[in-house]
């Protein structure tokens, strides 16, 4: 087969379709540098129309972007213990200048609180000054030690973080649900990905944090969690270490209440992962960079006339905002071209030849459905807006039917290791104790393995939690944790996960 198109099955060899089809669809080139990655236009742009949506989102809610340093000096990255201990590993340092040994080593953002946090110090005097609410897109850079994957685990990212401080607790609970919401919009209604919302466990929040809240998402193939996106509650963790205090409305000191949320390129991973399909990518309609791509069928007669007549009907789609192009190059067959864009995931495929034209209609094939239908010429702005509509929310329910038919529910520890060995994420009363959850990591890998696809990715069989949603069944009367004798507290779900 050509490398044009993709050899890996997704469902025999899921680790190796991934990788074939981010660098077959051109979205990633890589670099001499283990885990640092290019992302090639047609990436970029899908994380455009993230950034796009997002940034107009929390404008409207009243955050302001800024830009702050790339680096951080070793005093303020280890201000706060439990902070850097969750990123240790992680860190990389810059210790030369040249040849010169830099009298005090400097920290690549692994992430920007101990960056931003002295300057809240000293831009917050006053309960006037609050809220302060501001976002930054950037990159960020943690030395995964693992194998990197594209998107999904890499040495540097793209993303954009938020940091908030409010005077009281109850607005900055109001912060970290509206931000959660919004992330939930940017995977359902733009990347057609469903998610689970809910509170992450103490072992699993983020570190130095007061509680964390999550989007999590599943890929069916090898029935795997991944944490899509994470709404943080700092308290006055930060706040007491950082000195970020203010004069409150009884002119006395106070602490602020403070907030982190952050959506990174990983998102790009997920929807690639979710929706691909043995022929490679299948994109959304919202996110695709071109939404449909017109391929004349031509014959030694009749290139001039339809070349025009394609020409024709990409001006008018695009007109009505349509992302159109036209393959006009007459050195390739119409099925090379089919497969080209077929791997690229053009959601909408419009063949045009002689006889299209004669009878004034138009062929649509769906890349989703791997289907396609004639069209009459007249009326197909109409026709493609419906289409790429159809097409999204479609897209959107066979990926929750798929996540609903591996969502189980189980009451106790050898029903649990079943439904995960079944690819399935798992619902089970738990205790909420971090002893038990650790005593579920550790027996879960020795009783359970990861499937052999896995490897590539140096994924295992160890299943942990992954959120306490939000949305709860009543648990019965005297309910036991599934795994181990302490009464349930609520009903949390557990998976393996990336």
């Amino acid at each position: 087969m050509s490398l044009l198109g993709i050899e890996a099955s997704r469902n025999e060899n899921f680790s190796e379709w991934f990788i074939q089809v981010v660098t077959r669809a051109e979205l990633i080139e890589y670099t001499e540098i283990s885990g640092c990655y290019v992302l090639r236009p047609r990436s970029f742009a899908i994380w455009e129309a993230v950034q796009s949506f997002f940034d107009a989102k929390i404008k409207a809610s009243g955050v302001k972007n800024a830009y702050f340093p790339l680096f951080v000096s070793k005093r303020a990255l280890e201000a706060e213990e439990d902070h850097i201990d969750g990123f240790a590993p992680e860190v990389a340092w810059v210790t030369k200048s040249g040849d010169t040994e830099l009298n005090e080593h400097i920290a690549v953002r692994p992430t920007s609180e101990t960056i931003m946090y002295p300057l809240f110090s000293k831009w917050i005097r006053s309960h006037r000054d609050l809220p302060l609410r501001l976002n930054q897109w950037c990159n960020v850079v943690r030395w995964e030690f693992k194998h990197a994957v594209p998107f999904l685990r890499s040495r540097e990212f793209l993303w954009q973080e938020g940091h908030s401080a409010y005077c009281t607790q109850e607005e900055a609970d109001e912060e970290v649900l509206e931000i959660l919401g919004l992330y939930e919009q940017v995977y359902q209604d733009l990347l057609a990905v469903p998610i689970i919302k809910g509170k992450k466990t103490n072992l699993e929040k983020f570190a130095g944090g007061d509680y964390t809240t999550t989007c999590e998402a599943f890929i069916a193939p090898n029935g795997r969690a991944i944490q899509a996106a994470t709404s943080h509650s700092l308290g006055q963790n930060f706040s007491k270490m950082f000195d970020i205090t203010y004069e409150n409305e009884e002119q006395k000191p106070a602490l602020a209440f403070q907030n982190s949320w952050g959506l990174s390129t990983r998102c790009i991973g997920v929807m690639i992962m979710v929706h691909g399909d043995d022929q490679g990518l299948v994109l959304p309609p919202r996110v695709a960079p071109d939404q449909l791509v017109l391929v004349p069928i031509f014959t030694k007669k009749n290139i001039e006339e339809v070349s025009e007549a394609a020409r024709a009907i990409i001006a008018e789609l695009r007109d009505a905002g349509i992302r159109a192009i036209a393959d006009l190059a007459t050195g390739s067959r119409p099925g090379r071209k089919y497969s080209h864009y077929e791997t690229r995931g053009v959601p909408v495929r419009l063949e045009l030849g002689g006889r299209d034209l004669a009878k004034g209609t138009v062929m649509l094939h769906r890349r989703d459905l791997l289907t396609k239908k004639s069209y009459p010429r007249e009326g197909l702005v109409d026709t493609v807006l419906e289409l790429l509509e159809d097409i999204q929310q479609n897209m959107f329910n066979k990926a929750k039917e798929d996540r609903d038919a591996h969502l189980s529910k189980s009451t106790n520890f050898d029903d649990f290791l079943e439904e995960l060995n079944q690819g399935n994420i798992v619902s089970v009363p738990f205790c909420e104790t971090s002893e038990c959850e650790e005593q579920v990591k550790t027996l879960s890998a020795e009783r359970t393995q990861a499937a052999a696809g896995d490897d590539a990715f140096e994924l295992t069989g160890k299943a942990k939690s992954l959120c306490i949603p939000f949305e709860q069944e009543p648990l019965e009367a005297n309910q036991k944790c599934f795994a181990c004798d302490l009464c349930a507290k609520s009903w949390c779900i557990f998976g393996r996960s990336y």
